[in-house]
């Protein structure tokens, strides 16, 4: 993980008779300008949720509104034995740059709820900051929570100068669907229903699949939603591109190293993967998601999150995890993790019922994984009850190799940052821009937001 420089504040100087501002002042000055800069501008009025008197609840805030915002409300209700006499209240805010935006505003003045939910990509961009407190492990293990409960790949990245500043509750990563009565005649599954992943083994593999996927469709073979969308063309490259072997080193305040060969062979790939002959051309989100669930493709790359989508159109619709095409096992993924906000005078029995409600939460995650989330917490997916999820448990084994976005302040979910680099891929999957230069235009948008002085 890139390791950020942790806040500063700068030197204050008396001027005439004014007295010179306290550190604490100048630190939640130097706070206040971050959180802007991170979410994209200033938010007003971010409340204040820690003034409430009753120490028995505990606030937290999310950003799971629908099917997820109901079902978290289930797990919560599931978790509540394992934290008698805790009533969880939750507040639930805009997806993206609003949500972001608040959090950052609320932690810097210390106001913030008692447990926020993050996607662990925007973690660069707060714990350096000091806008995030640590987590208590030992705390946590009291509670039945220990570091090795956690795949590697998840748990490496809750870490921020050896404490932990996130406890993950999901992996969700870019897997594949599919309709099994398809696939089965395309021959692209195993005796027991699995994908054949070696069939997608490699580019070549790949693309036939989706020859023959369309064949047995009698349409088109592979659906991806990504004209005019700010992530979907990011998610597929980056997990591509670290098949690979390779990923960007991207150092604050200097300029990108990449394998631009590899990137260019990978956007290639892209490229023919909707040349419009066996595969659609020109999807967005919404008409990659009706192309699939009207059975007019026979596969498509997406995210879980929305099995349910699917799953109402197809009762049996099967998954897999992304298959690896480059050599090097590697899935884009997110984990929707818990936060604890910067709270200046934490007072301890009230942190203490805090950990106790997320060990709660997670040990109830046989609840979330409805939703097709991969619950974090591996002894949830050890069970037999998770062993009969479908298609949840045939797709589990991608949290053992998922990628996160890159480590560092102004990556992660719902940042301009995807949003420039799927830009780009557009312009290569729709325009015709030629894979080296489109891997050039990508380096050269990296180099430009290091250029930009790091909120730390």
């Amino acid at each position: 993980m890139v390791d950020l420089p942790g806040p500063r504040a700068a030197s204050a100087r008396p001027e005439g008779n004014r007295a010179a501002p306290s550190r604490r002042g100048v630190l939640r000055a130097s706070l206040a300008s971050a959180a802007v800069l991170l979410g994209g501008g200033a938010l007003a009025g971010c409340g204040s949720a820690a003034a409430a008197s009753d120490p028995r609840t505990v606030r937290m805030w999310d950003l799971f509104s629908g099917a997820d915002g109901a079902l978290l409300d289930e797990l919560v209700d599931i978790a509540r034995p394992d934290m008698p006499g805790t009533r969880v209240e939750r507040t639930v805010l805009e997806w993206g740059t609003p949500y972001y935006t608040k959090l950052a505003m609320a932690s810097a003045g210390g106001r913030g709820p008692d447990v926020a939910i993050s996607h662990m990509s925007r973690l660069a961009g707060y714990a350096p900051l000091g806008l995030l407190d640590p987590w208590d492990t030992d705390l946590l293990a009291e509670f039945g929570v220990r570091d090795e409960d956690f795949a590697d790949p998840v748990w490496s990245r809750t870490q921020y100068r050896d404490r932990t500043y996130a406890v993950p509750l999901d992996t969700h990563p870019f897997i594949v669907f599919f309709h099994p009565d398809t696939a089965r005649e395309a021959g692209l599954l195993t005796g027991d229903g699995d994908l054949d992943q070696d069939a997608f083994s490699t580019p070549e593999r790949f693309l036939e699949a989706g020859r023959e996927l369309a064949r047995a469709s009698g349409e088109q073979g592979i659906a991806f939603g990504y004209a005019n969308d700010s992530a979907q063309g990011w998610r597929l490259f980056y997990g591509l591109y670290r098949q690979t072997g390779n990923d960007f080193d991207l150092p604050t305040g200097g300029r990108a190293t990449a394998d631009l060969d590899a990137m260019a062979e990978v956007i290639a790939f892209m490229q023919k993967l909707v040349d419009g002959r066996t595969n659609p051309r020109r999807l967005d989100y919404p008409a990659a998601i009706a192309a699939f669930t009207n059975r007019q493709t026979g596969m498509i790359l997406s995210g879980e999150w929305e099995l349910g989508t699917f799953r109402a159109a197809d009762p049996k619709v099967g998954a897999a995890p992304f298959p690896t095409v480059f050599g090097t096992p590697a899935v884009y993924a997110d984990s929707h993790s818990f936060v604890l906000p910067r709270r200046p005078d934490p007072d301890g029995a009230h942190r203490r019922r805090t950990h106790q409600a997320v060990a709660a939460i997670l040990k109830a995650g046989q609840v979330w994984a409805k939703a097709g989330h991969i619950p974090a917490y591996q002894p949830v997916t050890r069970t037999r009850d998770y062993a009969r999820l479908e298609p949840q448990a045939r797709y589990a084994r991608a949290a053992d190799h998922v990628v996160l976005d890159p480590a560092v302040w102004f990556a992660g979910a719902g940042s301009d940052f995807q949003n420039s680099m799927s830009q780009v891929l557009q312009q290569s999957m729709l325009d015709g821009l030629a894979p080296d230069r489109a891997a050039r235009a990508m380096v050269e948008r990296m180099n430009t937001a290091l250029s930009q002085p790091s909120p730390a």
